[in-house]
Order: C-alpha cells, then sequence, then structure tokens
C-alpha cells in the first residue's frame, strides 16, 4: 500500500496553506484545532489571518481570551478558541516559544488530545505516530478489513490498525499518515467514494469482498438549526461584534424561547467564553 498511496498523495494532495514549506509546528497546531469538525474552506481564511496577527505562541498568549474568542469568528466550538490561548501561554512560558514535538509532551499541554498531539508530532516533525481521524478510520475500515464503514471508534485497536500500515522511517511514516487522512477526505469518502480514482483500488479489502453495505450502528446525525450550539453562537455573535460589555436586554433579543436561551447563557460563562460585570452587563472574557 505505502509506495501507491504515497506516490498518489505526492501527485494529488491539496494546496493547503499549514501544508506549505516553512510552516512551523505553531501552524500545524493552530490548524489542527481550527480543522476539529470545521470544513477546510472555513478553516483557511481565519487560519491565515491568525498565522498573519499571531505567528508565535507568546504572540497569541499576550492578548486577551475575548480578543482571541473574537477573532475565533464563525468557526464554531469556540471553547477550542479557549484552549488554545492556554496551550500558546504553556508553550510560551515553558517551552521556549517553540511547539513541543513529542506525543507525551504535547499531551501535557492544556487541552491538547491524543489526535492533536500525534498529528503535531507526524506533520510538523515528521515524527512515526500513528494519526487517526474519522477519515482514516474509514479507509482502514474499508482496504484493510473489507467493511463499508469503521463503525464505533476504538482508540487501542484504531491506533494498533494504523501503526501496522507505517513504514519504518520517521519521515516516510509522517508521509503516509497524511496520505491516509487524504484519501479518506478526497476519495474514500464515506457517502461516494470515488473508487476508480483511488490508487489502492487493487489490494481493497472491501472491493475484494464485492463493497458490503454498512450494517453496524448508525451515526448519529448533527443538526444545527434550533439546537443549543447555535443559541450559543447567537449570543456570542452579539459580544463579537461590540467592543465592551452588552446589557443582558441585547442578549434575550437573539433567541425567543427563554428557557433555552438562558440556560445557553448560563454554559457560556461556565465555559468562560461569556463574564458578567458587577454592573450586571455581559462581556467576552478579559473585556470589561
Amino acid at each position: 500500500m505505502d509506495d501507491a498511496l504515497i506516490l498518489w498523495y505526492t501527485k494529488n494532495k491539496r494546496s493547503l496553506p499549514w501544508r506549505e514549506p516553512g510552516v512551523t509546528a505553531w501552524g500545524v497546531l493552530v490548524s489542527e484545532i481550527m480543522l476539529q469538525q470545521t470544513p477546510v474552506a472555513r478553516v483557511e481564511p481565519i487560519w491565515l489571518e491568525w498565522m498573519a496577527r499571531w505567528p508565535v505562541p507568546s504572540g497569541l498568549a499576550a492578548v486577551s481570551q475575548g480578543e482571541v474568542v473574537r477573532a475565533w469568528g464563525k468557526l464554531g466550538y469556540p471553547r477550542r478558541a479557549l484552549r488554545l490561548h492556554a496551550a500558546a501561554a504553556e508553550i510560551a512560558a515553558h517551552h521556549n516559544d517553540i511547539v513541543p514535538s513529542d506525543v507525551d509532551t504535547l499531551l501535557a499541554l492544556p487541552g491538547i488530545g491524543d489526535y492533536t498531539a500525534r498529528a503535531v508530532a507526524a506533520f510538523a516533525y515528521s515524527r512515526r505516530v500513528p494519526v487517526v481521524d474519522t477519515n482514516v478510520r474509514r479507509v482502514v475500515a474499508r482496504a484493510v478489513h473489507g467493511a463499508g464503514d469503521a463503525g464505533p471508534a476504538s482508540n487501542a485497536r484504531d491506533m494498533a490498525d494504523v501503526e501496522v500500515l507505517l513504514p519504518a522511517a520517521d519521515a516516510e511514516a509522517a508521509l503516509m499518515s497524511i496520505a491516509l487522512m487524504e484519501l479518506g477526505a478526497m476519495v474514500c469518502t464515506a457517502r461516494t467514494p470515488r473508487c476508480v480514482d483511488c490508487p489502492i483500488f487493487g489490494s481493497c479489502a472491501w472491493q475484494k469482498a464485492g463493497r458490503p453495505e454498512y450494517t453496524g450502528p448508525a451515526k448519529p446525525v448533527q443538526r444545527f438549526a434550533g439546537t443549543d450550539r447555535q443559541v450559543r453562537g447567537l449570543l456570542l455573535d452579539v459580544l463579537r461584534d461590540t467592543d465592551g460589555p452588552v446589557t443582558r436586554a441585547r442578549l434575550d433579543a437573539v433567541w425567543a424561547d427563554s428557557g433555552q436561551r438562558d440556560r445557553c447563557l448560563d454554559s457560556l460563562l461556565v465555559d468562560g467564553l461569556l463574564e458578567q460585570t458587577d454592573a450586571g452587563l455581559f462581556a467576552l472574557p478579559g473585556e470589561h
């Protein structure tokens, strides 16, 4: 699998700014945090703005949490912005403003989980570590196990599955990791896989088995309209579009269901994405 897949990747990889030569590990880390559950097209302009504004962790660490949340814009899941701000502060203070290169040290940073730590180690430092996301799991399920999809995640099993596919050399293994991910994103997609364009078509166990349908547990369908995610976003939009604290009335105007609105406002306060002033106004963190 390795030679054919790596050759395909080198010829067909998407031109993404965080893959350009010279991008630092900090740039890779920022991209990985932003890309979680967020399409590439939405991430790219925000990533470019962030890297121009904060090219090193200490730059981000020096600004307020509120400024970071405002700059996060419409990427969604804004707690990621606070976690990235906290990680930047730790990197600046304890790692000489350089993102660590090994998985265990990365995992010790605030808000950095197993996937992100491994992605940074592999993609920024060419380390031989399995990097497993939804796309990789789907490729492995089909190409190796002959299943239509991966089913429920199992960290130990998924890591072991990818580990055996990686070449021995660090640089080649890192290239294989990103090639597997790119194949799942661009060719071996969930709904309409482009098998005719697949570089490992001839060895794919799913093809050899007659492309059986996936019969495992149904995956939950994520909706957005009317959810707490939407309401939280609307409340944050009010603060992002102003320069200072706002009244409760301004926030109440964005959503008619008072129970849901109050619940979402409380959750934003608990998450540290909003703060309430002594005068009863509401502001982004650090902006009052």
